[in-house]
């Protein structure tokens, strides 16, 4: 039977993340259903296409991945299944799509929604789990939705460059607190060529090495490493970076016109 990932930024306080999977198991008992992460934060759009981009990658070929996040941005005219590098995601048509892949999918495919039902998470679900049921069953991509379909394009979260320094924002703080930036190692190594650097934030906070492992430094020293998903993080042997350094992903902010985003930035200066 298929893999099913599940990624929401429902959380898990209520029924709801319960109710989703009896959704699935009643559509089919043999789903095999593994969570990623329930926690992600409401509308932090970036937060969700870094943690699922960096799952997705890492499970079987022909895995489908259900992503339950900002589902109700807008009014859910369609849901979207897209197929790339031999993987299935089925999520809302809110611009998380390009941004977890950043590059067009191979083929994506608009799922029709009951213009009478009530759109809501649970049902959203079904209709998700209804499409994966019929490709198990032999119909084609083109059979179940309508293919070359027209979906929202968002831009991924990209560093600032200069001739002498890169910026980026904070995306993610983990279980540990430690702090992950939107600068990738190919991207560092790029715009470094070679030269030294410091990595500046808080104002006076500056690292100049980076570490293999939390290991390489004291107990209670801050350090830069690369991480397993090869993102830069910043973090304190055994101790919690973000909230020493009053650091966070993102903060919500709003005026009369709209809810914004406002990211935390980490500079890097080269020499």
């Amino acid at each position: 039977m298929p893999i099913i990932t599940l990624t929401s930024d429902i959380g898990q306080q209520d029924y709801l993340v319960g109710a989703v999977k009896g959704q699935l198991l009643q559509v089919n008992p043999s789903f095999n259903l593994v969570d990623i992460s329930h926690d992600l934060a409401p509308f932090n759009i970036s937060q969700a296409a870094y943690v699922c981009r960096n799952a997705i990658k890492n499970f079987p070929a022909f895995t489908f991945h259900l992503i339950l996040v900002n589902l109700f941005e807008l009014k859910p005219e369609q849901l979207l299944l897209a197929f790339h590098n031999n993987q299935y995601i089925l999520c809302a048509d809110n611009g998380l799509l390009p941004m977890i892949l950043e590059e067009t999918p191979e083929m994506v495919i608009s799922l029709p929604l009951d213009k009478t039902a009530i759109k809501n998470t649970l049902y959203c679900t079904r209709v998700m789990a209804k499409a994966v049921e019929k490709l198990q069953a032999g119909d084609s991509l083109s059979q179940i939705g309508s293919p070359d379909a027209v979906y929202m394009d968002r831009t991924p979260l990209r560093p600032l460059l200069g001739d002498n320094w890169m910026e980026g924002q904070i995306l993610f703080i983990d279980h540990f607190e430690n702090i992950i930036v939107n600068i990738t190692h190919d991207q560092f190594e790029e715009q470094r060529r070679g030269r030294s650097f410091k990595i500046i934030f808080k104002r006076d906070e500056v690292i100049n090495v980076i570490s293999e492992t939390y290991a390489n430094v004291k107990e209670g020293e801050k350090l830069a490493l690369f991480n397993s998903a090869g993102y830069l993080e910043i973090a304190i042997n055994k101790g919690n970076a973000a909230g020493l350094f009053g650091l966070q992903g993102f903060t919500e902010k709003s005026d009369s016109q709209q809810t914004r985003l406002f990211y935390q930035t980490v500079r890097i200066q080269f020499m």
